[in-house]
C-alpha cells in the first residue's frame, strides 16, 4: 500500500496535480492566492484582497509600484495579465484594483464574477516602477483611473514608513464616483491631493495635466511618479524633470514594412505558416494555438518561447536574436526570415 502511494505521488503530474483536487491552495511549487475579499466600490472596478500561498510568499517580494502576473481560467482556457498592488510593501496580503475596460476579457471577468473563496495563479513579479531606496524630498505623484494602484501602494509605503519630506498626489478619473480610493486619500495624512475630473465637474483641477495643475500640487518637485494613459504621461514628461513612468497602455510597435516571407515553424505543435508581419504570438493564435501570454507589451515576459533556430526582431527593444535555443518573447518579436519556435 505504501509502496502504491509512493508511485501516485511520484508520478508523472507531481504532488500537486493530487493535492489540489483536495485544497487549490496547498501545492508545493505553484505560487497562488485566494480572493478573501471582493468590492465593488465604484461602477467601474473591482477591488479584491488576496491571500498568496506559502510558495507565493517564499519565493518572491513584491516591491511597491512592481505588478505581479494574475492568471485566471476563462470557459476552459487560462489568460494571464499583470496588476500592481495597492498594498503597502511588506503586506501579508495583496491588494489589487482592477478597472473594467470595453472588451477587456479578464478584467470584466473579474469584475463580474471574482468572489471570495475563489483561487486565481500568480506567477512572477517585475516593473522597474518603484521608488528609489533614497528617498526624495519632495515627491509628486501622478495617476490616471486605475494606474492609481501602484501610486497608491508607493503613497502607503511612504506613510508607513513615516516619510518626513513633502508629498503631493494628482489623480484624475471621469467622475467622482470613478476616483478609486477617494475617501481614503481624503484622510490620508501629510499628503496633499488633488482630483481632476475629465468628464464632470467638481474636482480641484480643470482640465488635463499642465504648469497650473503643477504649480498647485507641488511646484519644482525633486522626482515624479506617473502611472496612467501615454498622454498623461507626455503631459508630465513635457513639463517636469525627473519623471519615472508607467504606462498601462500598450506602446505602438512599428513593425516590419512588409512581412518577411518565410516560415514559421511551431515545432511542439506541427504547425506552420508563412510570416505576415505580426509578433509571432498573434501569428500562433491565428494558426488556432492558445500561447500563454500576460501583457502583450513585452513587459511580464509571460509569452516567452524557446526559439530553436532562426532570427527574430524584438519591436520593443530593437535587440535581434540569431542563435539558437534562445528565449523570446513572441508578443513583441517578428521573424526575419524562417524560424523554428518551441510552441
Amino acid at each position: 500500500m505504501d509502496s502504491d502511494l509512493l508511485d501516485l505521488l511520484t508520478g508523472p503530474h507531481g504532488v500537486d496535480r493530487y493535492t489540489e483536487l483536495v485544497a487549490p491552495m496547498w501545492t508545493l511549487g505553484d505560487a497562488r492566492a485566494k480572493i478573501i475579499d471582493a468590492r465593488r466600490t465604484t461602477p467601474r472596478s473591482v477591488t479584491l484582497t488576496l491571500a498568496p500561498n506559502e510558495s507565493f510568499a517564499c519565493t518572491y517580494t513584491v516591491k511597491a509600484g512592481q505588478y505581479v502576473n494574475l492568471t485566471v481560467e476563462i470557459d476552459g482556457r487560462r489568460h494571464t495579465r499583470c496588476y500592481s498592488p495597492a498594498n503597502a510593501e511588506g503586506a501579508a496580503n495583496l491588494e489589487l484594483t482592477i478597472g473594467r475596460h470595453d472588451g477587456g476579457l479578464v478584467s470584466n471577468y473579474l469584475y463580474e464574477c471574482a468572489r471570495p473563496g475563489m483561487v486565481v495563479s500568480l506567477a512572477g513579479v517585475g516593473g522597474d516602477f518603484v521608488l528609489p531606496v533614497q528617498r526624495p524630498q519632495r515627491i509628486l505623484f501622478v495617476a490616471g483611473g486605475s494606474g492609481i494602484t501602484p501610486v497608491l501602494a508607493m503613497l502607503r509605503t511612504l506613510v508607513a514608513e513615516r516619510y518626513q519630506g513633502e508629498v503631493a498626489f494628482i489623480h484624475y478619473a471621469r467622475s467622482a464616483d470613478e476616483a478609486c480610493y477617494r475617501n481614503e486619500l481624503a484622510v490620508m495624512r501629510g499628503i496633499r491631493v488633488l482630483h481632476g475630473y475629465t468628464r464632470t465637474d467638481g474636482g480641484d483641477l480643470v482640465g488635463r495635466f499642465g504648469p497650473e495643475h503643477l504649480a498647485a500640487a507641488l511646484p519644482s518637485p525633486d522626482a515624479v511618479f506617473v502611472c496612467g494613459p501615454r498622454a498623461l504621461v507626455e503631459a508630465v514628461e513635457n513639463h517636469c524633470d525627473n519623471v519615472y513612468t508607467e504606462s498601462f497602455v500598450p506602446p505602438a510597435f512599428e513593425g516590419p514594412a512588409s512581412p518577411s516571407g518565410g516560415r514559421i515553424t511551431f515545432a511542439d505543435s506541427g504547425v506552420d505558416v508563412i510570416d505576415d508581419g505580426r509578433p509571432m504570438l498573434e501569428q500562433a493564435e491565428s494558426a488556432g494555438l492558445s500561447p500563454a501570454n500576460g501583457c502583450r507589451m513585452g513587459i511580464c515576459h509571460t509569452c516567452t518561447r524557446r526559439k530553436t533556430a532562426g532570427t527574430v526582431r524584438n519591436l520593443a527593444t530593437g535587440a535581434v536574436s540569431t542563435g539558437p535555443d534562445e528565449d523570446v518573447q513572441i508578443c513583441v518579436s517578428v521573424p526575419v526570415g524562417d524560424v523554428d519556435l518551441a510552441l
